[in-house]
């Protein structure tokens, strides 16, 4: 590790300039260089300890050689410390967090009274105080409630999973406010291990000025009675529109066919197949025309259809049984009558 040879307070890590550290004769890897904010300024690597591990000979009758060189700096000296250390995991930090032990709710409650007492010079007072259950880290409901000594908000996050993501990338700051917070500063909220034992059909409660708390509840449950109606809506459409196309079927086989007008009448005059039967008279045909009846009769035989004219309205009715022919006048006496209506 490299910082500043000060010993009026405790030191960061700081990297001198142009550095260069070679372990048993090879180039030790450092972190890269940062893009500058400023034009004109000088890019910086970001100071952090480096691991040596993979090249040093862990042996003890093997001896290690480090080298390191670096540009000198006009008013400033570094110094140059190598480490023993062990790696502890985020399970391990858990446990040595909750070995510490929870802090006194009545921490969090001072500093809740603290917020919302109201300043004599000030117009506007805050009555209450809304706090979510909700990790801001993982969106899911706090575990273990945690947050830094340094913070002044209320709002927590869950210390495994901010445990597990400095152990992947160490960064060590809040959250919710993005200020410093070291694992030795971290402490449970021992107000909130309350609440979350004590309430557990909410994601948000509300603090008053006595320090006292109670959940929020009244816009989950009209939000959830709004997802219900919404849902019994969209049901109801759903089983109608199941139940209309079920009907279409059935009304269709009821319907007759339609009498397209635009056609020509030659159509309508074509004979049928000889294998088909033909219809009794009376009866419907296609198209809405109606058949003849092809029977011999004593009176005289009304022409076919086929022979009617183009003009003659296909939709008339005839019918089933034809009048008696009346004999004009004229006609009564001749004696070739009877020849005549034999023919």
């Amino acid at each position: 590790r490299f910082c500043l040879c000060e010993t009026s307070c405790p030191q960061k890590d700081h990297f001198p300039p142009n550095l260069f550290v070679k372990v048993n004769g090879k180039l030790c890897p450092l972190p890269g260089y940062l893009p500058p904010t400023k034009t004109g300024a000088e890019p910086k690597r970001p100071s952090r300890p480096v691991d040596i591990t993979p090249l040093v000979r862990l042996s003890a009758t093997v001896p290690n050689t480090i080298v390191v060189n670096w540009s000198p700096e006009f008013g400033r000296s570094y110094s140059l410390s190598v480490y023993l250390v062990k790696q502890l995991t985020w399970v391990t930090l858990l446990q040595k967090l909750r070995a510490k032990g929870i802090r006194n709710p009545d921490h969090s409650r001072a500093l809740i009274k603290e917020k919302l007492t109201a300043e004599p010079d000030s117009e506007i007072a805050t009555t209450s105080l809304r706090v979510s259950l909700l990790c801001p880290l993982g969106k899911m409901r706090l575990v273990v409630p945690c947050r830094a000594v340094t913070c002044t908000h209320l709002q927590g996050f869950d210390a495994a999973l901010y445990l597990q993501m400095n152990e992947k990338k160490p960064k060590w700051t809040c959250p919710v406010c993005d200020k410093k917070a070291p694992y030795n500063k971290l402490i449970i909220d021992g107000l909130f291990v309350e609440i979350l034992n004590s309430c557990t059909d909410c994601d948000e409660i509300q603090f008053t000025e006595d320090g006292s708390w109670c959940p929020m509840k009244l816009k989950k449950e009209k939000q959830e009675v709004c997802q219900t109606s919404a849902f019994r809506g969209s049901e109801a459409s759903s089983l109608y529109a199941v139940s209309s196309e079920s009907k279409s079927p059935v009304e269709g086989n009821k319907k007759v066919e339609f009498i397209d007008l635009t056609l020509d009448s030659s159509s309508d005059e074509e004979e049928p197949p000889a294998g088909k039967q033909h219809p009794t008279s009376g009866a419907a045909g296609p198209k809405g025309a109606f058949a003849l009846d092809h029977r011999p009769s004593s009176a005289l035989q009304s022409p076919p259809a086929a022979a009617l004219g183009s003009d003659c309205p296909a939709s008339l009715p005839l019918p089933d049984c034809h009048p008696p022919y009346r004999v004009p006048s004229e006609l009564q006496g001749n004696r070739h009558l009877g020849q005549l209506l034999a023919n």
